[in-house]
C-alpha cells in the first residue's frame, strides 16, 4: 500500500488489521511534512507527541482493544480548534503563546476514533480572509503552484490535504472557507449543516454561521469522517438532536432518478473561461449519468456578500472583545502597569495583537450593533438573510441538489488582492448565502485551469439532506477528469 495516496479508510482498516503500524503510519507523514512543508507554511505547530500516540494507539491493538473506525490515521488540524496541549494560535499573535486545557469536541470524536494528530494548520487570522494571507505565521502556498493562494480561511488544510503531508484535515466554514480552498487546491472539501457539528472548543468568528467539516482526499473520507465528527453535543445548545446517518456505507454514484438544480443567478455572470468550461462539463456529466437538470431561482442571494459581511462582522466584533490581554493572549508592554489606564492599556494590546483585517471587521461590526444604527445595518440582514433561506427552501422543493461554481476563477497570485478588501469579499458570491441559510455545501474537484490549477464544482442540498449532496460529489467524482492528478510539489 502507498501510504501517501491511501484512503482513510484503507490505512484504518491496514492499521487495525496489523499489516502496517500506527508508528509506521505516523512516521511516514512526519518526514513529508518535515521535507515538504518548508515550501508550504501549512503546518504551524507540529505535535511531538505524535510517535508516541501512534505507538500507543498500536499497544491498544496489541491488546485486542478496538481503537476506532479511523484507527492510525494521521490528520492536521486547522488553529480555529483548541487542541489539548497543543498551540492554539487562530493564526493571531494576540493568541501566539494559547495552549488550551482540553479539546474541542470534533477533535475529542476524532481522536476517540483513533486519529493521530500531526499538528495545527496555518489559516487566516480569526478566519477572518479567503487567501491565508492575514495569518500571523505569513501566508501559507498553493502546492500546485507556490505563486499562488491556496485560498482561505483554511488554506493550511487545503494545502497540507493537497500536497498529502497528511491523510485527512478539519477545517471551518463561516462563509465559504471550507469549500473556495478545497477548490483551489484540488481536494474535497465539506460544511454540513448547521447543527451538524458541535461548535464547542472551535475559537468562534460568527457563532451563528460557523461550521466545521472535513478536507480530504475523497467523497468516502469525507463521508467517513463526518459520521465520526457529527451527532449531539450537550456543551453545544445549537447542535440537533438527529441521529447520524451511515454517509460512507450508503454512497451511491446512480443519479438517474435526481433532479440537479442550476441557480440562474449563478449561471451568468462574470465567470473565468476555465471556471465556465469546469461547470458546463459537470452539467454534461450528470445528464449523462441520466440526471435531470433544472433551473431554480433564488433572486435574494445577490444580496448574499453585504448581508454576510454585516451578519460576520458584527458577531466577530461581539465575540472577539473578549481578547484583552488580562486572562490569555498577547500583552502589550508598559514601564508602569499600575499607572497605564484601562482604555489605553486595551487599545495597545488589541492594536498590536490584531493585523489588519480584523481590525477592519471589529471596527465594521461595532458600528453595525451601535446605538441607532443596530435596527438599519444588523437586524435587516437577519431578516434579508430569513428570506434567503425560504428561497432556497422553495428551491429545493424543484430539485435535490443545487450545482454551481465555488468562486468566480482559480487560484489568484499571493498579494494579488490583499490590498483590495471589495475584489477579495466578492471572492466569496458563491458560498456564503449556503451558510446565511445553514445549508450543507461541498466542494469536488472536476477541472484544471489552463495554467494548472485545480477547479472545484459545488453543491449545495436541503437542511440535513447532506446523502443527496454526497452521492452527486460520489457520481462526480467517479468520472471526474482530474482524477489520479496531483500537486508538482508531491
Amino acid at each position: 500500500m502507498d501510504l501517501t495516496f491511501a484512503s482513510i479508510s484503507d490505512i484504518a482498516e491496514a492499521v487495525q488489521n496489523k499489516k502496517v503500524s500506527a508508528k509506521e503510519v505516523a512516521e511516514h507523514f512526519a518526514k513529508r511534512i518535515a521535507t515538504l512543508d518548508e515550501k508550504l507554511n501549512s503546518f504551524t505547530t507540529k505535535n511531538d507527541q505524535a510517535i508516541k500516540d501512534a505507538e500507543a494507539l498500536d499497544a491498544r491493538i496489541a491488546k485486542g482493544e478496538n481503537v476506532g473506525p479511523l484507527a492510525g490515521v494521521p490528520f492536521g488540524i486547522k488553529e480555529m480548534f483548541c487542541t489539548k496541549g497543543l498551540k492554539t494560535t487562530a493564526g493571531s499573535k494576540i493568541l501566539e503563546n494559547f495552549v488550551p486545557p482540553y479539546d474541542a469536541t470534533v477533535v475529542a470524536r476524532l481522536k476517540a476514533a483513533g486519529i493521530v494528530v500531526m499538528g495545527k494548520l496555518n489559516q487566516d487570522e480569526f478566519a477572518m480572509g479567503s487567501s491565508n494571507e492575514t495569518s500571523f505565521h505569513g501566508p501559507t502556498k498553493n502546492p500546485w503552484k507556490l505563486d499562488c493562494v491556496p485560498g482561505g480561511s483554511s488554506g493550511g488544510s487545503a494545502a497540507a490535504q493537497a500536497a498529502r503531508l497528511v491523510a485527512g484535515t478539519l477545517g471551518t466554514d463561516t462563509g465559504g472557507s471550507i469549500r473556495q480552498p478545497a477548490s483551489f487546491c484540488g481536494i474535497v472539501g465539506v460544511k454540513p449543516t448547521y447543527g451538524r457539528v458541535s461548535r464547542y472548543g472551535i475559537i468562534a468568528y460568527a457563532s451563528s454561521l460557523d461550521q466545521a467539516g472535513p478536507m480530504v482526499s475523497s467523497v468516502k473520507d469525507a463521508a467517513l469522517t463526518m459520521e465520526v465528527i457529527s451527532g449531539f453535543d450537550s456543551f453545544d445548545s445549537t447542535t440537533t438532536q438527529r441521529s447520524v446517518p451511515a454517509w460512507s456505507k450508503n454512497l451511491k454514484s446512480d443519479v438517474k432518478s435526481m433532479k440537479i438544480g442550476l441557480m440562474k443567478e449563478y449561471m451568468s455572470g462574470s465567470l473565468h473561461p476555465d471556471v465556465q468550461k469546469t461547470v458546463e462539463n459537470s452539467i454534461e456529466t450528470l445528464k449523462k449519468m441520466g440526471a435531470e437538470i433544472v433551473e431554480v431561482s433564488v433572486p435574494m442571494s445577490e444580496f448574499a456578500v453585504p448581508v454576510y459581511y454585516l451578519i460576520a462582522a458584527s458577531e466577530a466584533s461581539s465575540n472577539l472583545a473578549r481578547y484583552d490581554g488580562v486572562k490569555y493572549g498577547h500583552r502589550a508592554e508598559f514601564k508602569n502597569l499600575s499607572a497605564v489606564e484601562l482604555e489605553t492599556f486595551y487599545g495597545k494590546t488589541r492594536g498590536e495583537g490584531f493585523g489588519k483585517e480584523v481590525k477592519r471587521r471589529i471596527m465594521l461590526g461595532t458600528y453595525c450593533l451601535s446605538s441607532g444604527y443596530y435596527d438599519a445595518y444588523y437586524n435587516k440582514a437577519g431578516q434579508v438573510r430569513r428570506l434567503i433561506m425560504n428561497e432556497y427552501l422553495e428551491a429545493f422543493k424543484k430539485c435535490d441538489v443545487i450545482l454551481s461554481p465555488v468562486t468566480t476563477a482559480p487560484a489568484f497570485k499571493i498579494g494579488e488582492r490583499i490590498s483590495d478588501p471589495l475584489t477579495m469579499y466578492l471572492n466569496d458570491i458563491f458560498t456564503t448565502s449556503t451558510n446565511l441559510a445553514g445549508l450543507p455545501g461541498m466542494s469536488v474537484p472536476f477541472g484544471l485551469s489552463q495554467e494548472n490549477l485545480p477547479i472545484g464544482i459545488q453543491l449545495t442540498a436541503s437542511h440535513f439532506e447532506e446523502q443527496k449532496m454526497l452521492d452527486v460529489a460520489y457520481a462526480l467524482e467517479s468520472a471526474s477528469p482530474v482524477k489520479g492528478k496531483n500537486p508538482h510539489v508531491i
